[in-house]
């Protein structure tokens, strides 16, 4: 197999790539037009990315591409609908940079209360104004809101306990009793948790449900003077609401994420968030750490080993969760050639598709069970034509999907 590497990503695990048979064509600053151009020149079979954008023209510029990983958690920035309409699997890296966006969202929350940009900054000017700077409300006692509890999310809460800090959280997935067991007070909405937290850390996957998800509504209900962190996607943030909410209630405010974001590594930049005072920013870093980044080049290994050893996806995020079928046939017979050949000739033959199969081998090699999904009954001939259909086939039977 062939993998096209259009980010950058630690020569050892280059070196993991090969070692697996795998061809490696390594061109970390790739992107658009180079990027669909790479992809019918290499052809590869695996495309892996970081922080490079995989449009629908990237996808489509090769048809033997078969997966896409994004080496990161997220994974808004590929045409997954795309990738989806022409059986590509799409893969990340769930979890392996927890500790690093957590770690700027706490390095953003201190810098936020203790002001720390804007002493550095009148220190280069060679201005001295402790009197200034030795305003803060401090940490301690405040309660901060964590808005997404995933590991992320998880990760801050734990941080905050250790600041002495109570938690208040919503989450799609979260329930009382988790909350519980975290250590957390449970709210029932972004703007429950608005109303009761002092700070709010942002940790929200950028989905059709959560976009735009904070807006007036949420801005709204914050305290005045409280402090906002975004170290998640832009995408699920009302960036205009969060302007007038600065410029109106005092918010304060630190961002990893914008809407204005280059496609590339460096560039220009612009957005009204820029100049308002009381907004600290940086460059879409939170992941970036060196243990961040072993951990998931680490994970993209084990996605690349597995796939080419097995043909399974791990974090495959866009198979179906449940497919159109409504009935399975289970065939048991002898591991042998033509055998499954015979049996989806007679269901092609009924008119019936097939939306998922899995083929069991058993110990010894001898015997298998093929499990096939299919979307409407077979009949009590056509389940006896498969019976017939091969001296190999040694039992059928059929059942309902509930």
């Amino acid at each position: 197999m062939t993998a096209l590497v259009a980010d950058k990503l630690p020569d050892d695990r280059i070196g993991a790539l090969e070692e697996q048979g795998c061809s490696v064509v390594y061109q970390p600053d790739l992107k658009d037009d180079a990027l669909a151009e790479a992809m019918r020149t290499h052809k590869p079979d695996i495309l892996i990315v970081r922080s490079t954008k995989v449009p629908a023209k990237v996808i489509e510029a090769y048809a033997g591409l078969n997966l896409v990983i994004r080496a990161g958690a997220g994974y808004n920035t590929i045409d997954v609908d795309t990738a989806s309409a022409r059986s590509v699997y799409v893969a990340n890296c769930p979890g392996r940079n927890s500790v690093a966006v957590a770690e700027l969202a706490f390095g953003l929350l201190l810098s936020l209360d203790r002001r720390i940009p804007d002493n550095v900054a009148d220190l280069r000017k060679h201005v001295w104004n402790k009197q200034e700077y030795s305003k803060a409300a401090g940490l301690r006692g405040r309660t901060l809101g964590v808005i997404g509890l995933g590991r992320i999310g998880g990760e801050v809460a734990a941080r905050a306990h250790a600041f002495g800090m109570p938690v208040i959280a919503w989450s799609r997935s979260l329930t009382p009793k988790r909350a519980e067991a975290l250590g957390v007070r449970y709210a029932a909405s972004p703007e429950e948790v608005a109303e009761a937290a002092d700070a709010i850390s942002v940790h929200l996957a950028a989905t059709e449900d959560t976009r735009g998800l904070l807006g007036e509504g949420f801005f709204a209900a914050l305290k005045p003077g409280a402090y906002f962190i975004n170290t998640a996607r832009a995408e699920v943030v009302d960036e205009d609401a969060l302007r007038r909410a600065v410029q109106e209630k005092g918010l304060r405010v630190g961002l990893d994420v914008f809407s204005a974001e280059p496609a590339g590594k460096t560039g220009a930049v612009e957005s009204p968030l820029f100049d308002l005072p009381n907004v600290y920013g940086t460059h879409h870093i939170g992941a970036s750490t060196e243990e961040a980044q072993s951990a998931v080049a680490d994970e993209v290994v084990r996605i690349v080993s597995t796939y080419m050893q097995s043909g399974t996806v791990p974090n495959c995020v866009n198979t179906a969760r449940r497919t159109p079928a409504r009935f399975i046939v289970s065939v048991h017979h002898r591991n042998r050639v033509g055998v499954l050949a015979a049996v989806l000739g007679v269901i092609k033959e009924n008119g019936i598709n097939v939306d998922a199969m899995e083929n069991v081998l058993f110990e010894g090699g001898e015997g298998a069970c093929a499990n096939i999904q299919i979307e409407a009954e077979l009949s009590a001939d056509a389940i006896a034509q498969i019976q017939e259909a091969s001296a190999d086939v040694l039992s059928v039977n059929m059942h309902e999907i509930t």
